[in-house]
């Protein structure tokens, strides 16, 4: 049954079944490749059996990811049918923000500000959880890493003691040759330990990459359904508890306001103008009265 607002969280099977996929894929192309790959194995069974573990713990990481997100689903969903009668299932983990702050109620408005901050909550919840992924990621990079390094070492130390242990003075070509053989055999099995940790560290990186990118995306998927559904139970009020005036209303409004104030400066430009020339003419007066002043007063003696 749906919710009464027609909206239902999706359950992530596809990236399930994707993940599963291409399990099955890279399975049947390892037993395809099994003889090769055993004899690589066996050049560092121990550095190799770490890789595949980390492999092996990260893969199952991976699913966790996807699966953790069904109890989620399921909540939003039997919550949001808001059956009188209908008990809630447990409370969940990635939403318990969400569910501390809906409880029981059946109905529950919020605000801009509730609805972002748990957004921000389950997003840093879902970062928090493929960081560890991501490690294992580059774990199994730098393991393949530490492997060649290691084999290069390796032969360049079996090189080295080869070459110094060579007597090239000998009469015998073929004990030269044979000494040779026998110490040119160390430098290969480091060769053989360098190449192999580099394609099962770098092959264990491809593989557990796109079980990570499944389970990213079965994440944002779920994230953006629960964006949508509350945006529709998300009341935007202003700062002062009032429904804000709608955009094209406020925009009017100040280029009213804008006109007004316009109009208020150019009338004060035109005073100061006109006090201004004002002043302007009382110095022009000034010597006439001056004059008449002196004038008046020379008929009065």
């Amino acid at each position: 049954m749906d919710s009464p607002d027609g909206i239902t969280l999706s359950r992530p099977r596809p990236y399930l079944t994707r993940m599963i996929l291409f399990l099955t894929l890279v399975s049947f192309l390892a037993l395809i490749l099994s003889p090769q790959l055993a004899e690589a194995f066996v050049a560092n069974p121990g550095l190799n059996g770490l890789i595949v573990g980390v492999l092996v713990v990260g893969a199952l990481y991976a699913f966790r990811q996807v699966f953790v997100l069904w109890p989620e689903i399921r909540w939003v969903n039997t919550y949001r049918r808001a059956d009188p009668g209908l008990a809630l299932p447990k409370p969940p983990k990635l939403l318990a923000p969400m569910a501390t702050m809906f409880g029981n109620r059946s109905h529950v408005v919020l605000s801009a500000l509730s609805m972002r901050s748990l957004l921000d909550s389950l997003a840093s919840r879902l970062e928090e959880q493929r960081e560890i992924s991501r490690y294992m990621i580059g774990l199994l990079i730098f393991l393949g890493l530490l492997g060649t390094f290691w084999g290069l070492l390796a032969t360049v130390s079996s090189i080295a003691g080869t070459l110094d242990a060579l007597d090239i003075e000998a009469s015998d070509s073929l004990t030269v040759f044979g000494t040779l053989r026998e110490g040119l055999q160390a430098p290969l099995r480091g060769m053989g330990t360098a190449f192999s940790s580099s394609l099962f560290g770098l092959a264990g990186s491809l593989v557990l990459g796109f079980l990570d990118l499944q389970a990213g995306q079965a994440q944002n998927r779920f994230y953006n359904e629960l964006e949508e559904w509350l945006s529709t139970v998300t009341d935007i009020v202003g700062s002062n508890g009032d429904t804000p005036a709608p955009a094209g209303d406020a925009n009017h409004a100040i280029m009213a306001l804008a006109n007004q104030i316009t109009a208020l400066t150019e009338q004060m430009r035109a005073e100061q103008h006109v006090i201004h020339n004002l002043a302007r003419n009382q110095e022009a007066l000034q010597p006439v009265l001056e004059r008449l002043t002196r004038a008046l007063e020379q008929e009065g003696k």
